[in-house]
């Protein structure tokens, strides 16, 4: 259930009078959420996908994350360097204060107690993580054979985009200077992408445009940003703090409608979402 943006926006103006009135005397750890701004979506997006990096360990607020998310209220969310507890707090949070409710599935592949908290016999899952509005089916979770200096992997699910069935992938690449155990990461996710005709495969590719290791994922599918090719044209906007474009929506058989890439001061890399157009067959990126 999704409720409408007058309800959202009561529900934050409520929470900020509560935080006036109870001031100082407010137990500890009560949340307080800030209200959406003004040019946040009215209810969740049914043809929007989005992927980000929420960067851990960061010690940034879980609740400004959910505002994030809430701001823009995509269908379909893919989330890189996750703690399995940081993403239930984050669902948590985007229902009781902005009123979205959304279904998940992880695609962990750590088990982290330094970057996610726990006890040493009970450590917190880390990878990636789906959020969807409508519910996700035939979940999938692979580690990659070598995940270069810190396991890694991908996930993937069935779900429901613009009113239609499509597979959706998440995955996060070896970092920075692995450009050859990410070569080999790339080969097996297009090898599994190439099974459909129609998917969606969000991440941290780790990688430039350019980058001869995402040769196999350009020979199937397309990025949602027109500008970005396999080539350098410098018209590919910056997704990370650093200036450069790691994050993407790879769309095969889906066409974009647009896209946006969000600065956030919550992660070192930006939102990246992307609205689509899933009744038409997308065009491939040229080769």
């Amino acid at each position: 259930m999704v409720f409408g943006r007058r309800t959202r926006i009561w529900a934050g103006a409520l929470v900020v009078a509560c935080a006036v009135l109870m001031g100082p005397s407010a137990p500890a750890g009560t949340l307080f959420a800030r209200p959406l701004p003004a040019e946040a979506v009215k209810d969740v997006v049914p043809h929007r996908v989005m992927t980000w990096n929420i960067c851990n360990p960061c010690d940034k607020s879980n609740l400004d994350r959910a505002r994030e998310i809430a701001t823009y209220a995509p269908q379909v969310i893919g989330l890189q360097e996750a703690c399995v507890r940081d993403v239930e707090r984050i669902r948590s949070h985007l229902r009781r204060f902005y009123g979205l409710v959304y279904h998940v599935e992880y695609g962990t592949v750590l088990q982290d107690w330094g970057r996610c908290g726990g006890v040493p016999w009970n450590p917190g899952a880390y990878g990636q993580a789906i959020l969807s509005a409508a519910p996700l089916t035939d979940p999938v979770s692979v580690e990659y054979p070598d995940g270069g200096s810190e396991d890694r992997g991908y996930m993937a699910v069935t779900a429901t985009v613009g009113g239609q069935s499509v597979r959706v992938f998440n995955t996060h690449l070896a970092q920075r200077r692995q450009e050859a155990v990410r070569a080999d990461q790339t080969k097996a996710l297009a090898a599994e992408v190439a099974r459909y005709d129609r998917a969606i495969v969000l991440g941290d590719f780790n990688a430039v445009p350019d980058a001869p290791e995402l040769t196999p994922l350009w020979k199937l599918a397309a990025d949602a940003d027109p500008r970005c090719r396999p080539v350098y044209t410098g018209g590919c906007l910056p997704t990370t703090d650093w200036q450069s474009k790691f994050d993407y929506v790879f769309l095969r058989g889906i066409v974009p409608r647009g896209h946006r890439v969000h600065p956030t001061p919550y992660s070192d890399h930006h939102l990246l979402h992307a609205d689509l157009d899933i009744d038409h067959d997308g065009t491939r990126a040229e080769q």
